[in-house]
């Protein structure tokens, strides 16, 4: 009888956080039922209890991005149901993914993960460490853009580990007291490549896809589908010579930027955009083939699936995700078509109004994958100076 009731119980809590119930039959059902469940405390009280004893773990990428989700989303979730919610920080793409690997069960001493890009989905649901997530248990997954959800439902065969959170662009940020407009915008991805720039060059050290990137659009190649990999590499050994520091975090991209140690980087759009709302002279270039991205929350095999959908679904809640996206610097995955936006998620670089993402260009998962191990360890070699 006790476990029929719990089961009720989070059924009509589920209701009435979907608006489908209201708040007197809510408080109605919790008078009824509490004795029984051996709950004790007003409403609130009642709800957090019947959750006490769960906790669920997030790792996400710290700074800026871990405050946002921790005021907007972490504590409000906590507070409505008693969820404590642990956020955690990456040490690193790499180093997590070992990790994940050598928990036991593999997978199984973490929940949930704010990874990026479409090609780590890849990669760890191939290793079978996704899961099937219940989409009727998050019903605000309707209002996330269909191109991202489709993006990662082509991965998986159909079903979602993750939800998509927000999105992003690698794309490159100049200061505008040193390099006009007109010059940047004709410059395009060359701009990374410009000589009169030499000694005033940044990039971001840790990560091949990206150099590797502008490089082929610099050469004039499709990032997804290299034909001339020389020209790539000989394109990043110059450039070497003109960097004057690969950066390896956001804040040290925004030093770089902000105290004009550099006037010309690849950058992340959020931080761009938190740059801009500061008042620093920094533009934004998304030239044609932008390094575009989406961040979403994996779910991790062996995680509480009830725990977790209702986290997700929390978050995915229009206010909690906009007050999030503005702390981020980063556009909501959900659509702006279908939820209204305020002014200052539509200035955020990356926005796109129409909510098609029409012209976003993605990693290909399986071509990126298929290289990974190759072309990380050549350009680790080139960034090094050899």
């Amino acid at each position: 009888m006790g476990k029929d009731l719990k089961r009720k119980f989070d059924d009509v809590y589920e209701s009435y956080q979907q608006g489908n119930i209201s708040r007197r039959d809510f408080v109605k059902f919790l008078g009824i039922s509490g004795a029984a469940l051996g709950l004790i405390g007003g409403p609130f009280g009642l709800v957090q209890n019947a959750f006490a004893a769960k906790s669920i773990t997030l790792h996400s990428w710290g700074g800026s991005t871990s405050e946002a989700l921790r005021k907007f989303a972490f504590d409000p979730f906590t507070k409505a149901t008693g969820v404590k919610v642990i956020d955690a920080a990456f040490t690193g793409m790499a180093a997590f993914l070992t990790q994940v690997k050598a928990s036991y069960p593999p997978g199984g001493e973490f929940n949930i993960a704010h990874l990026s890009a479409v090609y780590d989905y890849a990669r760890y649901t191939d290793l079978g460490f996704g899961v099937e997530l219940d989409e009727s248990k998050i019903p605000n997954l309707k209002n996330v853009m269909s191109k991202m959800t489709n993006t990662l439902k082509g991965i998986s065969k159909g079903t979602l580990s993750a939800v998509p959170y927000d999105l992003g662009q690698t794309g490159i940020a100049y200061n505008t007291d040193k390099i006009s407009k007109e010059k940047a915008e004709k410059l395009g991805a060359s701009l990374l490549y410009d000589k009169s720039l030499n000694g005033k060059l940044g990039s971001w050290g840790g990560d091949h896809i990206t150099n590797m990137w502008y490089a082929a659009l610099h050469t004039g190649q499709d990032p997804n589908n290299i034909k001339d990999e020389k020209a790539v590499w000989a394109a990043l050994k110059e450039q070497r010579g003109m960097i004057k520091k690969y950066w390896a975090s956001g804040s040290e991209l925004m030093s770089l930027l902000g105290n004009g140690d550099i006037y010309a980087t690849v950058a992340w759009s959020g931080r761009v955009g938190l740059l801009q709302k500061e008042g620093h002279p920094i533009g934004y270039l998304a030239p044609e083939g932008t390094y575009s991205w989406m961040e979403y929350m994996y779910v991790l095999k062996g995680t509480d699936l009830d725990v977790a959908q209702k986290l997700l679904n929390f978050m995915l809640e229009p206010e909690a995700a906009k007050a999030v996206s503005i702390g981020m610097g980063y556009p909501p995955s959900l659509d702006p078509t279908k939820i209204a936006m305020p002014d200052e998620i539509k200035k955020l670089p990356a926005f796109d109004p129409t909510g098609t993402l029409e012209g976003y260009k993605f990693a290909d998962p399986a071509y990126w994958n298929a290289h990974q191990l190759d072309w990380a360890e050549k350009w680790d070699r080139i960034m090094a100076g050899k």
